[in-house]
């Protein structure tokens, strides 16, 4: 199987399945002599990590990261950072009434079609368990990055239910479970989730990333831009269906004159009047703040009877037990950040080696 591995300089290589003994993933291209350790990659692990409320599944997984290679007295060696997470909650048994069916929504048909095998515990390589690593991969990426990048991901929707944008407050994100940046709309939100899981349905979610202090530059004409590279990293997260940057499909609505970003120069430097195109021109970023929202699918596994097929292509119905997200796109908005500081680490190291 291809397609684990993400990155040109920054490379990161993720393995393991859902019910399997552990995750890992393999990092190359990280520069010697920074200060990495377990207890910094925990803190962005525990951000993402299962059974933290009753909106997210149950399943209790610590977590817990061990660092196997790379690091030196708690900095980086320059070598290869290998990094490893035992799973210990796994239920396999709530899988064994439906291994020989096709999850509506999953990847467990065209997985059996592709390779003529298939993990059905969970979803094996399919499953989301395996962002746990993306979101280590991420800790170190921001430490290339450094401070003077901020990457902060807020969730702005839940099925039909918005924030409204002139509630926006960043420092409310981390102080309740849905990394929600408008309090007012948190009671509104739990009731609605609790009505979803209590009719053993689901729902879909928006998510927005936004990342200041981005220098101008970071991107390749054509085929490397960073829009393009964005979307493909937040496309490989499990269950998101949809991507886009500054105005997105809101451009189609508006007029040139509202779309575009004026430029001024004022005291020896260049400002841009607006954001429509969420930080990026012709693919390079500009400098200015890089806005990138994702929208992520209900979660497929839910109580209700659907119909498909078993593996023996007879017609049949499904209902998935087990512990799952009523909504899978809160615990995604870590994810998503990862997803965008690997990313800008990886362009950001391309761009020092074509300085030289």
């Amino acid at each position: 199987m291809t397609g684990s591995t993400l990155g040109q300089i920054f490379k990161v290589t993720t393995w393991g399945e859902s019910h399997g003994e552990a995750l890992g993933c393999v990092i190359d291209g990280v520069p010697p002599n920074l200060e990495i350790d377990e207890k910094y990659i925990q803190k962005f692990l525990d951000r993402r990590k299962p059974g933290q409320s009753k909106f997210t599944t149950q399943r209790k997984e610590e977590d817990k990261v061990k660092i196997l290679s790379g690091t030196f007295n708690k900095k980086t060696t320059g070598t290869p950072i290998s990094l490893i997470i035992y799973n210990s909650d796994q239920r396999s048994k709530d899988y064994d009434d439906i291994k020989n069916k096709f999850r509506p929504g999953h990847a467990d048909y065209t997985y059996q079609v592709k390779y003529g095998i298939r993990d059905y515990r969970g979803g094996g390589r399919a499953s989301a368990r395996e962002t746990a690593m993306r979101v280590a991969a991420g800790a170190i990426a921001q430490k290339i990055l450094g401070t003077k990048i901020k990457i902060r991901g807020a969730l702005i929707q839940i099925g039909e239910k918005k924030i409204n944008p002139k509630n926006w407050d960043w420092n409310e994100v981390d102080n309740n479970s849905f990394f929600c940046p408008d309090k007012h709309v948190l009671e509104t939100w739990e009731k609605y989730l609790l009505k979803v899981r209590k009719e053993g349905s689901s729902v879909g979610a928006i998510i927005q990333i936004t990342a200041t202090g981005v220098p101008m530059g970071l991107g390749e004409p054509v085929f490397s831009k960073i829009d393009a590279l964005l979307a493909q990293a937040i496309m490989s997260i499990p269950a998101v269906k949809g991507f886009e940057m500054g105005n997105g499909f809101k451009s189609a609505e508006l007029r040139g004159e509202e779309n575009s970003d004026e430029i001024v120069y004022k005291n020896k430097k260049v400002f841009f009047k607006s954001n429509n195109s969420g930080g990026s021109l012709g693919g390079i970023s500009s400098g200015q703040d890089i806005v990138v929202k994702f929208v992520v699918k209900p979660t497929s596994s839910i109580l209700s009877k659907r119909k498909t097929i078993d593996v023996n292509y007879k017609n049949t119905s499904i209902i998935t037990k087990g512990r799952h997200d009523p909504c899978v796109g809160i615990r995604a908005v870590p994810i998503g950040e990862a997803m965008v500081a690997i990313t800008l680490a990886d362009l950001y190291l391309l761009n020092l080696k074509n300085k030289i």
